[in-house]
């Protein structure tokens, strides 16, 4: 089945307190966005959209000489407007069937393994649902969207700002990795609105949508350290230690 990703790298990231956009800044002597590339590239992928926004033109030029480079079709995301509006951007140049599965996930991810990313697209093959979302326990889930469930089943994934106590004190959370069936996606990026805390465009509402309409969302959980995302100083210099840890980097 031909496979696609479209990969989110067009936030300024202001709580990295640097003018650099957040996918640039480097761990254990590569980019964010550059190890985020690197768990696709055991994947036998079709096409892969780059959405950039925070300087764009660098961020763009600082894949040039990757690997997947022939596969990257970078598209501009001018407004921020949420996650669910990068995707449909992305996806949009992107040549895709119906049937198509299509990997949604972060360009700030640096610790995801290829063997993880291929496992949980493996899974999300095989288990016939029109959505899958890579999750993690996590002892302490301030921050993170929160995985409701009914049994195997995802009903919805509620984000921090809009969780009531019950939804907050839930310890399973969504890590941003996704895989869909690109005509479903398509048709429900389409519908997303901005009735939420944060007036933007949540991709994780269209898990609630497919849910709501019967379909089945996979949930794969994944071991925490990969699934940790870098958005402040701290995270980065956690994130490069464990990095130069795994590789034997000095």
């Amino acid at each position: 089945m031909p496979l696609h990703a479209v990969v989110l790298a067009a936030g300024k990231g202001t709580r990295m307190r640097s003018d650099v956009a957040k996918v640039l800044h480097r761990a254990a002597g590569r980019s964010l966005l550059d190890w985020s590339l690197a768990a696709l590239e055991d994947l036998r992928l079709n096409s892969i959209a780059l959405v950039v926004g925070h300087q764009a033109a660098a961020v763009a030029a600082s894949v040039a000489d990757h690997e997947l480079a022939p596969l990257v079709a970078t598209v501009l995301q001018s407004e921020q407007l949420g996650t669910g509006h990068a995707t449909a951007i992305g996806l949009s140049a992107l040549r895709v069937e119906p049937d198509d599965t299509v990997i949604v996930m972060p360009g700030d991810m640096p610790l995801l393994k290829s063997a993880t990313l291929g496992a949980f697209v493996a899974h999300h093959d095989v288990s016939g649902a029109r959505a899958s979302v890579a999750t993690a326990l996590v002892d302490d889930p301030t921050g993170y969207g929160r995985v409701k469930r009914a049994g195997d089943r995802v009903l919805a994934i509620v984000e921090q700002a809009d969780a009531t106590p019950e939804e907050a004190a839930i310890r399973e959370v969504n890590t941003s990795v996704y895989a869909f069936r690109a005509g479903h996606l398509g048709a429900l990026l389409d519908r997303l609105e901005t009735a939420n805390a944060q007036g933007e465009q949540y991709l994780t509402d269209v898990i609630g949508m497919l849910a709501a309409a019967q379909e089945t969302v996979a949930a794969f959980p994944v071991d925490l350290e990969e699934a940790m995302g870098v958005n402040d100083l701290e995270q980065l210099a956690e994130a490069a230690a464990l990095l130069e840890r795994r590789h034997g980097i000095e």
